[in-house]
């Protein structure tokens, strides 16, 4: 799809570099967590259920496990067989809800057939719910309160701060409506005082509503939906999504929701994929774990 734009024909807008803000902040909290303890004699410890042997979830979940190290932390594994009851889980969750050395608890999701979600991620005390997926914290988030924020959207919601600042007064778009990213940024956003408006799937011309934002942020899942002429001129554009493709080569290559190589041309500031918000997940999980370790010890985020 050809692209109509007033920049020159070179044009490239900036690339946000998501991997390299990660880096720092992974960093920061490395520190932060050294300060912690010396001043309280705790290490912060998360806890990560996964459930059943999907291979692309280990490999996540070992990762995180590798990064909590990194930073400091302790990191408790719990890899269940698939044939796991919903009552031996949420047992498992009510040990680590009382166990003083854990302080964050995560679920890895999806959860495999016959689990019940919502009642297990509910199961999490809201004050170690390092997700922010429970209702008491998705409940604060909406009504202005402290509450534990989903990783992703506080990881786009840090990438915007960098690089706009004040965000008072300009429209934010976000297409994509889920409980994990679409909503919780949505209302991020709305805090930092910018107008947001939501697409989803019944909404008429997405394509018409995403040309009038500052800032468009795009998680749906859909590879590659969001062509250029679908950017205002200027914009600053987050690109959640994350699809591996294969070329025809049999090579593989990892795209987003938007169409870089169209939306490069025409935005002013833009993630790539991967290296864009993808690395801040994971460092912003290792944020929380140590506000939830905070507010454990000594009652404050901070």
């Amino acid at each position: 799809m050809s692209t109509s734009t007033p920049f020159p024909s070179d044009h490239h807008a900036t690339l946000i570099d998501g991997k390299g803000f990660a880096a720092d902040l992974r960093a920061k909290i490395h520190e932060d967590v050294r300060t912690f303890h010396d001043e309280h004699g705790v290490t912060p410890g998360l806890a990560v259920i996964l459930v059943g042997n999907d291979p692309a979830s280990e490999v996540y979940v070992r990762n995180k496990a590798i990064q909590t190290h990194h930073a400091g932390m302790r990191s408790f594994m719990h890899m269940l067989p698939e044939t796991t009851s919903e009552p031996e889980l949420l047992a498992l969750i009510e040990r680590l809800n009382n166990d003083p050395e854990i302080h964050g608890i995560l679920v890895q999701l999806p959860l495999p057939n016959g689990l019940d979600a919502r009642r297990v991620t509910n199961a999490i005390r809201p004050e170690k719910d390092v997700d922010g997926l429970g209702e008491i914290n998705a409940g604060r988030l909406a009504i202005d309160l402290p509450s534990l924020v989903p990783c992703t959207p506080l990881g786009c919601l840090m990438l915007l701060k960098d690089q706009l600042g004040d965000m008072r007064g300009q429209h934010a778009v976000v297409i994509g409506a889920s409980n994990l990213v679409g909503k919780p940024l949505a209302l991020l956003l709305l805090a930092e005082g910018c107008t947001v408006s939501i697409a989803h799937i019944h909404t008429r011309d997405t394509a018409a509503l995403a040309r009038q934002a500052d800032i468009l942020v795009v998680a749906t899942g859909v590879r590659e939906l969001v062509h250029g002429d679908w950017i205002k001129p200027g914009a600053t554009v987050i690109d959640v999504g994350i699809t591996r493709v294969t070329l025809e080569n049999g090579k593989t290559k990892l795209v987003g929701d938007v169409v870089f190589d169209e939306a490069v041309r025409v935005a002013g500031r833009i993630t790539p994929v991967p290296g864009g918000v993808g690395p801040m997940t994971i460092a912003c999980l290792l944020k929380n774990t140590l506000t939830a370790a905070r507010l454990l010890v000594t009652g404050k985020p901070e």
